[in-house]
């Protein structure tokens, strides 16, 4: 899918140093760093949603550790 990025100045020429070093283009290194995000952002997801459900199910053992 085609999409327009406008980046800062700054920004642009930081991606441009980075892909003049790994001898590839800007377009790349964003394509991997897109990636990177998306699977973090997927890895948090899942780890709070497990850390929700281990809080809902030992809710009542977490309640007496905590008076403990």
């Amino acid at each position: 899918m085609a999409m327009t990025v406008r980046l800062p100045e700054e920004l642009d020429a930081q991606l441009e140093a980075i892909a003049r070093a790994r001898h590839t283009s800007k377009h790349a290194v964003i394509i991997e760093a897109a990636t990177r995000f998306a699977n973090s952002e997927s890895k948090t997801d899942r780890v709070l949603s497990i850390a929700d459900e281990v809080t809902e199910r030992y809710a009542e053992t977490l309640k007496r550790l905590e008076d403990a």
